[in-house]
């Protein structure tokens, strides 16, 4: 199949690398505002370059992944759409959850498959704690936990139009929860402070966040989340249940120091970036979407999943900025 891919940054190339090499892919065609990113990454995948998104459609293309910026998400979906092309984008669906709603009406009743780049969903670890937890070996839940901590904040730059920490980051904690446990949040409280960059502060963030939230089955899930983990990109999942209990980041490779005598674990190369700590499930992510292309398959992370995750970010900083529980029906649906 012949897959386009619009916009080329970090992930974006990092996207093309990884269709690339995926056998179910014959060719791509790529694009990105700045030439010399386009033409580039045309050069190392050997990818047909553009000028322009419509470029991309014209091209005959099978499907598209959109990597660019937030704010043309939502232009680009529906144009995958109009062209009756499936179509992967990153998160999120756009900038606000009202935005998103809007492209979610046009969507529905098109025909035309959205997956949304949430890839936690096919990272072996969570897959496996799904199916423990579907399987009902775990007993009835009653506490997950879930972390994500970078190792370093993004740029001032990225701050400033990234919407905050939990829209950002924790977003990735909401929707793996939602997805491991099969529930839905009804209720979030949420608190952060200011440790470290200074730049975080003054674009009205915080660096370190914890949320609580209420499951509709009375399972409380808590968050946390920190720009500042100097060991290294610490991301983790614990589900704890009435017959057993689980851990999903426990390995070799897990940014933590014991200081138990004695104690030898962990024992690799700590994770020091989040391309490195989920490479397999981006891989398998893409694979998964070009079997939505394929049409064998439908959508495993819909638009209207990704909006349920901003959904809850958007409470958690109304919550953080507020200092009360929000109940999920106060915020847009």
């Amino acid at each position: 199949m012949r897959i386009g891919i619009m916009g080329l940054g970090r992930i974006g190339a990092f996207h093309a690398e990884t269709l690339a090499g995926l056998d179910a892919v014959d060719s791509l065609v790529v694009t990105d505002p700045v030439a010399a990113a386009t033409a580039s990454v045309a050069e190392r995948f050997g990818a047909t370059a553009v000028g322009s998104p419509e470029a991309v459609f014209a091209a005959g293309v099978d499907g598209v992944v959109i990597a660019a910026a937030t704010d043309a998400h939502p232009e680009l979906i529906l144009a995958a759409v109009k062209a009756d092309v499936p179509v992967f984008c990153e998160k999120p669906v756009a900038r606000s959850v009202d935005e998103s709603l809007e492209v979610l009406r046009a969507v529905e009743g098109s025909g035309v498959e959205v997956q949304i780049g949430y890839n936690r969903r096919f990272d072996a670890g969570c897959v496996a704690a799904r199916r423990a937890v579907v399987s009902g070996e775990l007993g009835k839940l009653h506490t997950v936990r879930s972390t994500t901590l970078d190792p370093a904040p993004p740029p001032a730059a990225y701050v400033a139009v990234s919407g905050g920490i939990f829209r950002d980051c924790s977003v990735h904690d909401f929707d793996i929860v939602r997805w491991v446990t099969g529930r839905e949040v009804v209720e979030v409280y949420a608190t952060g402070g200011n440790r470290g960059a200074e730049y975080i502060r003054e674009a009205g963030d915080v660096d370190t966040a914890s949320s609580l939230l209420t499951l509709d089955d009375g399972t409380i899930a808590v968050i946390s989340n920190s720009r500042h983990n100097a060991r290294g990109h610490d991301v983790r999942l614990e589900l704890h249940g009435m017959k057993d209990s689980i851990a999903v980041g426990l390995e070799d490779r897990l940014p933590l120091r014991s200081v138990e005598p004695g104690a030898t674990f962990p024992a690799g190369t700590p994770h020091d970036f989040f391309m490195d700590r989920f490479a397999d499930a981006y891989r398998t992510e893409l694979t998964a979407f070009t079997q939505v292309v394929a049409g064998a398959n439908p959508s495993p992370c819909t638009v209207a999943d990704a909006i349920e995750a901003s959904r809850i970010a958007d409470a958690c900083t109304l919550s953080l900025h507020e200092h009360r529980p929000i109940r999920l029906d106060e915020v847009s649906k």
